[in-house]
Formats: structure tokens, sequence, C-alpha cells
């Protein structure tokens, strides 16, 4: 649980970030520095313990698991958050969960457990009226909503081919050679990311570091730690916390006062996880 939290949290401030960052570096350029910084990290962290690598037969599913959601994942959703408005964007990825228990319970053989079922139901709704409250309704356009679509597909789809993996392969090594392929996969980014940092300012940069260093070396770290420790869709609900956290965060680091109905659907995301934590 603990891990669960630390890996929320930090995805949460991953929201500023990349607001932030975003201004200055398009979305390819923007994970691909994203990746760097967190490879180069978990790779030292990994020379550090000397963890023996992989077997070979692991190596596809670590690949998939790096190409749908370290790679496709992050390229798409910034993208899609550069067409449409944070609230549009939070209720459309936020079908990530619910496809992961889906697939975690026919794939995966999971099941679906009635608290799971209803919790993901009572978050998902916390989190489209997140979604209505801080909709501004200005900047939506099709083609945005359909490139966060993609991003919540990839995202349950690399959490779904990540679990597998976990009982064999330790959580750091899952997430520095996934984290790695995704880098590799952005590499073609690389000539507009050197043209971008040219004209970015130290605040984007520092942004840029910052999110391959907590929000991915460590958060998805701890992701994979706490996924080998539970079910893909119980798992995957607790990100419903996040929507929660980045109005917290928004209003504490960016001054920006959350809606009264924002609020209400923060109590719905809790109530729904908290719902999800039961047992049958």
């Amino acid at each position: 649980m603990l891990a669960a939290l630390v890996t929320v949290v930090l995805w949460a401030s991953a929201f500023v970030g990349i607001r932030s960052a975003g201004h200055e570096l398009s979305a390819g350029p923007l994970a691909l520095a994203r990746l760097a910084v967190a490879a180069v990290v978990l790779g030292l962290v990994v020379l550090f313990r000397r963890e023996r690598l992989p077997v070979r037969s692991d190596l596809p599913a670590i690949a998939l698991c790096g190409a749908l959601w370290f790679a496709a994942y992050n390229v798409l959703l910034n993208a899609g958050e550069r067409r449409v408005d944070a609230g549009t964007a939070a209720m459309v990825v936020n079908i990530g969960p619910i496809l992961i228990a889906v697939l975690a319970g026919k794939l995966l053989k999971e099941g679906f457990p009635r608290p799971l079922l209803v919790g993901a139901a009572i978050a998902f709704g916390g989190t489209t009226v997140i979604g209505l409250a801080t909709s501004t309704g200005d900047r939506s356009s099709t083609y945005g909503v359909l490139l966060c679509v993609l991003a919540a597909i990839t995202y349950a789809g690399g959490v779904v081919v990540q679990k597998p993996l976990l009982t064999r392969v330790s959580a750091l090594q899952v997430t520095w050679l996934a984290c790695t392929v995704g880098f590799l996969l952005c590499l073609p980014y690389a000539p507009v990311l050197w043209r971008e940092l040219g004209h970015a300012s130290g605040g984007a940069i520092g942004w840029a570091v910052y999110l391959g260093a907590l929000p991915t070396a460590v958060a998805f770290t701890t992701w994979a730690y706490a996924l080998a420790h539970t079910t893909a869709g119980r798992m995957g609900t607790t990100t419903y916390l996040v929507p929660p956290l980045v109005i917290l965060l928004s209003w504490l680091l960016l001054g920006e006062s959350p809606p009264i109905l924002a609020l209400a659907g923060g109590v719905l995301c809790l109530v729904g996880v908290a719902v999800t934590r039961r047992r049958r």
C-alpha cells in the first residue's frame, strides 16, 4: 500500500510537470527526455545492486511492456493533453483502470470480484465529476480525445503484460529494461529535442529532469513492486486517487482553487478505491 501511495502521489505531481514543460517541449521530445533521465537513474541503481538479468524468454514481454507503456503511452498522453483540456483528458484516460480490470479478469484469470467492479464504477464516476467540473470546453477536439483513448489502451495493455513478469523478474529490472526500450523507441525525436532544448527555459528543463527521476524512475518502480503483491485489477483502481491529488497539488503549487463539484468528485474517487480494497 505504501508503494502504491508513493506511485499515485508522484504520478499526480507529473500532471503539473507535464503541463509546465509542455509549453516549451513537444510531446515526443518531452517523452524522450523523461525516459532518458529515468533510464540513466535506474541503470545506476541496477549497476549498484548487481542484479542478475532476466532470462531470454522474458525479454519479448519486457520489450512489449516498454513499447506500450513507456513509449506509446507517454507520447500519446503528452500529445493528447496538448489538444484537450485537463478535465476531458482525465475522464478519457481513466478508462484505463477499467480496461485493466477487464483484461486481467480474462487474460490473467483474476476474475471479477464484486468489490472491484463496484469500487471501480464509483471511482470512475468521481473522475467523471472532476472532469466535468474542471473542463474548460474550449480546446476539446476529436483527435485529442482519440489520443487519450489510445493512451488508456496502451496503459492497460502494458500493465497486463507486466503483471506475469513480476513473478520471475524484480520490479527494478522490469522497470529499467522496459524504460530503456521506451527510450530507444523514442530516439527518433532526438533531433527535435536537441533543437527545443536550445530554446527551453531552465524551468522546463528542470521539470523534464524531475519527470524522469521521480514520476518515472521511482514511481514506475514502486508501481511494479506494489503490482507484484496484488492483482492487476485492484492495483489499477488505485490510480483513481491521482485526479483528486492533482486538484490538491494544483491548489498548493499553482494557486488554482478547485470547484466544489471537483472536491465532491475527489471524495467519490476515495470511496471507490476504498471499496476495491475490501475483500469479497
